[in-house]
């Protein structure tokens, strides 16, 4: 007959010996993709130059975001797709542009309905769902506008204006 306050632990033994090994694979493949992420040359992304995030990580899981911001610096008005992609990004996710220019947000009819919601409470749209639906703001100050859809904003449906002088 078996002790009862040993039984079941040579079971146990195995599996915490997995989680173990699973556990440091983890941490290792973390640390190896960690250090390959934190290469680049921030040229004309949402780098600041010293390998941080200006926009705080609000781009990070951003749908259709690869690191580029668009330069539409110098144009009175820029327009950007709400709905692109697999119809829960927008396009251009980051778009830089002078003080005075009035950016557009189209819909383009894919996704069901979306808005554009100001994180800082600057501006906000109605719900769209029909394309060639469009909503303006203009951007007068400098500096950066986060934002998103309020339905889609954890499945990575957000985006960025960022105004500069010059």
């Amino acid at each position: 007959m078996s002790d009862p306050t040993t039984a079941g632990r040579d079971r146990d033994r195995p599996a915490a010996t997995r989680r173990r090994l699973l556990a440091a694979v983890g941490a290792g493949a973390t640390a190896a993709l960690a250090g390959c992420s934190a290469s680049g040359d921030g040229g004309g992304s949402g780098s600041d130059g010293d390998g941080t995030d200006r926009y705080d990580g609000w781009l990070a899981d951003a749908n259709g975001y690869d690191g580029e911001v668009a330069d539409r610096t110098g144009a009175d008005e820029v327009t950007v797709a709400v709905g692109a992609g697999d119809g829960l990004a927008y396009d251009p996710a980051a778009v830089r542009v002078s003080p005075g220019t009035t950016v557009t947000w189209e819909w383009t009819g894919m996704g069901s309905r979306h808005n554009v919601v100001d994180d800082a409470g600057g501006f906000e749209s109605s719900y769209y769902a029909t394309e060639g639906e469009t909503f303006s703001h203009e951007f007068a100050e400098p500096g950066v506008a986060k934002y998103y859809c309020t339905p889609h904003e954890n499945l990575g449906m957000v985006g960025v204006v960022e105004v500069v002088d010059g």
